[in-house]
């Protein structure tokens, strides 16, 4: 049994708008990262994220950025994730938004981790939809 999962999310505008909400720090703090992150998503940086509600600073270390296709990058505390989220334009109007993450070790403790990750990167594409299809910042006292 592997412990990874995907997400995906249909975003009505264009992949470029839609990586750019990702990639930025100045628009991924609007909807996500809600207290700061620290530059860009680029290969070969480790950035901080930050969030008003979780206490702590979170490195990310990108390990591979296309733009408009792929952001990956690591970050966990002893047991670092890969995260993968890959962008597809559907259209000219449109992106699906696909977030994986995984392998966690096969235990009751990974097992717990990759549940509550996976509802994150869940509400993360929710997030992310409603700041780029609508101005809208769901996170802003969702915790």
């Amino acid at each position: 049994m592997q412990l990874k999962f995907k997400v995906h999310s249909k975003i009505q505008k264009p992949v470029a708008e839609v990586f750019d909400a990702v990639h930025n720090p100045s628009k991924l703090s609007q909807y996500f990262t809600t207290g700061g992150a620290s530059g860009p998503l680029d290969a070969g940086a480790t950035v901080i994220w930050q969030f008003a509600d979780y206490p702590g600073e979170v490195p990310v270390t990108v390990k591979e950025m296309l733009p408009n296709k792929l952001i990956a990058f690591e970050w966990g505390e002893d047991d670092k994730q890969r995260v993968e989220i890959t962008f597809e334009a559907l259209d000219d109007h449109s992106t699906l938004v696909s977030i994986s993450e995984g392998d966690w070790p096969e235990t009751q403790k990974g097992l717990y981790r990759s549940y509550s990750n996976c509802h994150g990167w869940t509400q993360m594409s929710c997030c992310l939809k409603a700041f780029v299809e609508y101005g809208i910042n769901l996170r802003k006292g969702f915790y």
